[in-house]
């Protein structure tokens, strides 16, 4: 069945949102079906947001049934290590935790004037009344003087809501990518190795690439990727782009190592997958805030299983080990 892609308001999406994580909260009663089913029943605009949200068969699963948690699997094995083997495991994990924690961001995000830690997201409030929202490992500086209000986003993701009024100072977002000018406006600017992702969510901003004297408008519903000399073409944006400013990741049919290369920003330690499930796709909605969750709702839908050899080094492996059944 096709789903309708356009877009749904900010507040149907937030109810939709909500239903889903009040049925990931355990067992779903007889009676918060009947609940749910009235929801969706008051208007099509909401079994829209639910359809665009991955459908009611993906939440009713219960990714907190026992099966699912039972696919968090211990490795049989674990338990026979030496002593000697324990200690440089847990050395290689500091080491891994280091090298990913500087991989995750510049050595610059650390002196950064507000920055978060895996896992933490953070609400603040600017001087002109404007609201940013920053996602996990992200980091930003504030520059608000006379003439403009500008944030520099080291690295990570900020959502950015300005302020209504008349301020005359433009109000920019800056990369190492170049300038992401707002036009009175709330948007997503992300920053993915040598570009920067801008998505648009109301009004339009102007994007300008730090090499390029001449920039480009995106549109309410558009994304472009910006590079330091030239910019994408734009494109649609994708549906619940802000979903995780409420805690959910919504995917559509997402190669699973974008999907994992997403929850791994919420976790400490490693989170690894097994080369030949990289192509695997999956659609679905997944709780930002309890990676252990989302992890265990994967089996639902895909031939793997989790192999988990303590709560800091978890991989994604095929669901048949190699060899078959007799190994």
């Amino acid at each position: 069945m096709s789903i309708d892609r356009q877009p749904v308001s900010a507040p149907v999406l937030d109810e939709a949102i909500a239903w889903q994580l009040r049925l990931g909260d355990g067992a779903v009663s007889a009676q918060v079906r009947k609940e749910l089913q009235r929801w969706l029943n008051q208007s099509a605009e909401h079994a829209k947001a639910w359809a665009q949200l991955g459908g009611i068969d993906q939440q009713l699963g219960s990714i907190n049934s026992a099966p699912a948690r039972r696919a968090l699997q211990i490795n049989p094995h674990s338990g026979r290590r030496t002593a000697g083997r324990a200690f440089l495991g847990l050395a290689v994990l500091c080491a891994l935790g280091v090298g990913l924690t500087l991989q995750s961001q510049p050595l610059s995000a650390w002196i950064a004037d507000e920055r978060t830690g895996a896992g933490e997201q953070r609400s603040i409030a600017l001087a002109d009344n404007s609201q940013i929202q920053l996602n996990s490992r992200s980091a930003v500086d504030i520059r608000f003087d006379q003439r403009e209000r500008r944030l520099f986003l080291h690295g990570g993701e900020v959502l950015v809501e300005t302020a209504p009024g008349n301020d005359p100072r433009p109000f920019i977002v800056e990369t190492e990518q170049g300038d992401l000018r707002a036009l009175g406006t709330r948007f997503i600017v992300r920053r993915e190795g040598d570009a920067t992702r801008l998505v648009v969510l109301r009004s339009a901003v102007a994007a300008l690439p730090g090499d390029l004297q001449d920039g480009r408008a995106v549109q309410a519903g558009e994304q472009v990727l910006m590079h330091r000399d030239h910019l994408d073409q734009n494109q649609a944006a994708p549906v619940a782009a802000d979903a995780w400013s409420r805690g959910m990741l919504v995917a559509e049919d997402l190669p699973l190592g974008e999907l994992l290369a997403k929850i791994r920003e919420y976790r400490q330690g490693y989170l690894g997958l097994d080369p030949s499930l990289e192509s695997l796709c999956i659609s679905g909605s997944f709780p930002l805030h309890d990676t252990d969750r989302a992890l265990a709702a994967l089996p639902a839908s895909l031939p793997v299983r989790i192999e988990r050899h303590t709560d800091w080094w978890v991989k994604v492996v095929p669901a048949q080990p190699a060899g078959g059944p007799g190994r």
